[in-house]
């Protein structure tokens, strides 16, 4: 009798710990997958701000830029463009991600192109409401950068716990699943070129 109550409380202790290491790899999974969908929000943010700058800084080119309307339909269509995409960052595929990244891209492109503008417009280029918006243009790109950066980094510490055993076996059990990161495009080592 003494020795059964001693095997049925060690096979107790065994699931007590199993169980109790399972719900802290669950949390810690679920922890790293509600950052990932937090970040991914920052960036989401980030790249609004840069979609709702575009209106105010197309309408105080259009007074001095007349003649440039390729360039502001451009930009105009670029941004509705990266603006229809929409994206669940949890189920994302590498193509989806890579497809939403080159929307955004061709958006950085051509409003690249529109601040090249006050180069040829030298009264654009003393327009305080022209360079604020510049200014502020270009303080969003450099939180775009920071966001991809922190939601790249916040995707690889997730993936790696995820795919690390024994966790991923837990992690195939509840349905966490590798995430997608940003990566450079093919023309990412090719300075854009401007010309009028």
């Amino acid at each position: 009798m003494k020795s059964s109550n001693r095997i049925l409380w060690i096979i107790l202790a065994v699931v007590v710990v199993l169980v109790g290491f399972g719900g802290c790899q669950y949390n810690s999974l679920m922890t790293k997958d509600e950052a990932v969908n937090q970040v991914w929000g920052d960036l989401q943010s980030s790249y609004q701000r840069r979609a709702d700058l575009i209106p105010n800084l197309v309408s105080t080119v259009k007074g001095y830029a007349k003649h440039e309307s390729t360039t502001l339909e451009n930009v105009i269509a670029a941004r509705a463009k990266a603006s229809q995409i929409t994206l669940d960052p949890s189920n994302a595929t590498p193509e989806q991600l890579a497809a939403y990244q080159n929307a955004q891209g061709q958006l950085s492109q051509a409003l690249g192109k529109l601040m090249m503008l006050q180069e040829q417009y030298p009264d654009l280029k003393a327009n305080e409401q022209f360079s604020m918006l510049q200014a502020q243009l270009e303080g969003t790109e450099n939180r775009i950068n920071e966001a991809r950066k922190k939601y790249n980094e916040s995707v690889r510490d997730y993936n790696v716990s995820v795919r690390r055993f024994p966790i991923n076996l837990l992690a195939g059990m509840f349905g966490f699943e590798k995430r997608a990161t940003f990566e450079a495009t093919a023309d990412a080592q090719n300075a854009p070129s401007v010309n009028f």
